[in-house]
Formats: C-alpha cells, structure tokens, sequence
C-alpha cells in the first residue's frame, strides 16, 4: 500500500470512529492489564461478562492475592484457559506488589517480565493506560495488515514493525484500535464483508466479496 493510500486508510477509518476504545472493561491500570492477560484466545464480550463483578469487588494486586487463586477460578472459569490464567494473575499481583509498589509499570520490558503478559498484552497496557504509541497486533490486526496489504509480515512481529515505520501522524496513538474494530466487525477472517468497506478501494485483497442477495445501501 502506498503511502499516500495508508494516510487516506487511517483518515477515513478515523472519521467513521474519531474516539475509539478498548471493548475490554476494566476500572483502573490493574484491572485494564488483568483484563488483557484474560483476553487470550478469548473474546473480550466473554472477558467482559466475567469480569464485571470480579472488577467490582478486586481491583488491587493486594485484594486479588486475598482473594486466591481458588476463588479467582470461580470468577473466570468461563473463560478458556482459565486454570492457568488465574495462577498467572496471582502470580503477576504478587510481582506487582514486590517489585513496583503495586502499580502498572509503563516500560515494555519490565511488564513482559510479569507472568502471563507478553508483547501483544504489554502494547496494549503501554497503549490504553498510558498514551505511548504502540502496535498490538492480535489475530485481528495481522489478517488485516496481510490481507489489505497495509502491513505484510510473516509473524505478530513483523506486522508490528511494519506498522510502527508505516502508520503516520495523527493516527498512531489509535491505529491498533481502528484496525482491531476494522477486523472484528468488517474484514473478518472467514468472509471479510467488502461490499460496505469504507477503505476497499485501497486495499489489495482480490477478489473483494460481493453484497449478500437482498442488501440495500441505503439500509447502512
């Protein structure tokens, strides 16, 4: 994708969504990184439903180790991997509380030390809690970058790089949002719904899937 193409991506993207935002719920830095930790290989509406009382009552590394890895389970045991998610949780609100006075460390490196959190999940944090300019690339973001040609790459990394030498100003404190939204809702991975794509006409991915029979413009 050209650079004058990717401009005009993100500027349209950005007018159809000026604000955009995490779908994850979360109550303060904690809960956010909580949250995305959960978020793996799940859907952040199931992260939402079973987080929102648990956020309720534990929003502190100090009330989540008071609470234990056993009753953390009977909050989140609707989540998938949740056995091995709850100890990372523990785990990390101990390191939280050991090692940083029990708050978010902003720093890439110290919070991919934390257990349970990797690249994907500290850009994020990095990006939510604290306005540093970051690429998360999920499953959503590496098809969209592969399949519009915006961002090729063979690995989450490879996207990410590119996104970070590519994305231009004023986009990239959202971009990560945009394209998230952008893979959740329209260019999805089965069948991506082209027909109502606002940047179709930059994209690369051949052939661009047809209207479903009876679809009408004007009821969009």
């Amino acid at each position: 994708m050209k650079k004058a193409d990717i401009f005009h991506f993100f500027e349209r993207l950005a007018e159809a969504n000026p604000h955009p935002e995490t779908e994850l719920e979360s109550v303060n830095d904690y809960t956010l990184l909580v949250a995305v930790v959960l978020s793996a290989q799940a859907t952040d509406a199931g992260v939402n439903k079973a987080t929102r009382r648990l956020f309720a009552q534990v929003d502190t590394p100090e009330k989540m180790v008071a609470l234990g890895e056993e009753g953390l389970k009977q909050h989140i045991k609707t989540i998938g991997l949740f056995n091995s998610k709850a100890k990372n949780v523990i785990a990390l609100s101990h390191a939280l509380i050991a090692e940083h006075g029990s708050r978010v460390p902003a720093d890439r490196d110290a919070l991919e030390k934390l257990p349970g959190v990797g690249r994907k999940t500290a850009n994020v944090v990095m990006n939510v809690a604290f306005g540093q300019e970051t690429f998360a690339v999920d499953t959503h973001i590496f098809r969209v970058g592969n399949r519009t040609g915006l961002a090729p790459g063979k690995t989450p990394l490879a996207v990410e790089k590119q996104l970070e030498k590519k994305v231009p100003q004023p986009f990239r404190l959202h971009a990560h949002h945009w394209l998230i939204l952008h893979g959740r809702y329209v260019c999805k991975a089965r069948t991506p719904e082209c027909w109502r794509c606002i940047v179709a006409d930059l994209c690369a991915y051949r052939p661009k899937t047809p209207p479903p029979k009876g679809w009408d413009p004007a009821a969009v």
